[in-house]
């Protein structure tokens, strides 16, 4: 039997095409703490924003959680129809992120976040007290299911855009 060698280095020269081809490409990638990309405007962030001058207490939201992940508790407040609220609970790590309490709210009180970093040690910390999710400057709301709010968040940054840019700038 006789071994032809006609095509021998065919393929190597094709994997080396390869990489040089990606080797002169500019970097997509973005260092993840210092640079980060923005999120879409109805995200569904991992924690609840509650606003507390809305919030009447009727816990809509907890009757409307498939999970029951909701706890709240009220007590008679100073006005007849007012209601405070003591404890309003919500348990992020058995949560599913469905928005049925964000949509259920007749107040406009619940929002979910844009917040994407979760990770903690300990279960416990996973459980989201009020004071936790009270609405605050810091805390960036998600346009989900709201459209008022949809309008004044950022447009989403991706990193294929950013390829194209940096492609368009290196052709210029």
């Amino acid at each position: 039997m006789k071994l032809k060698f006609e095509h021998y280095g065919k393929g190597l020269a094709k994997g080396l095409g390869v990489t040089f081809q990606h080797l002169l490409r500019h970097r997509i990638t973005t260092q993840y703490p210092e640079q980060r990309l923005s999120v879409s405007k109805r995200f569904r962030g991992y924690e609840l924003v509650w606003d507390k001058e809305r919030c009447t207490g009727c816990a809509t939201c907890a009757k409307s959680c498939l999970q029951g992940n909701i706890e709240i508790v009220t007590s008679r407040g100073e006005d007849e129809n007012k209601y405070v609220v003591e404890k309003f609970e919500v348990d992020t790590g058995r949560c599913i992120f469905c928005g049925l309490c964000v949509e259920s709210c007749p107040y406009d009180a619940l929002f979910l976040s844009r917040e994407y970093e979760c990770s903690t040690y300990r279960r416990g910390e996973l459980v989201l007290s009020r004071d936790q999710m009270e609405r605050t400057e810091e805390k960036q709301v998600s346009g989900y299911f709201r459209p008022e709010v949809e309008t004044g968040l950022p447009e989403q940054t991706l990193l294929l855009d950013k390829a194209g840019r940096k492609t368009q700038q290196l052709w210029q």
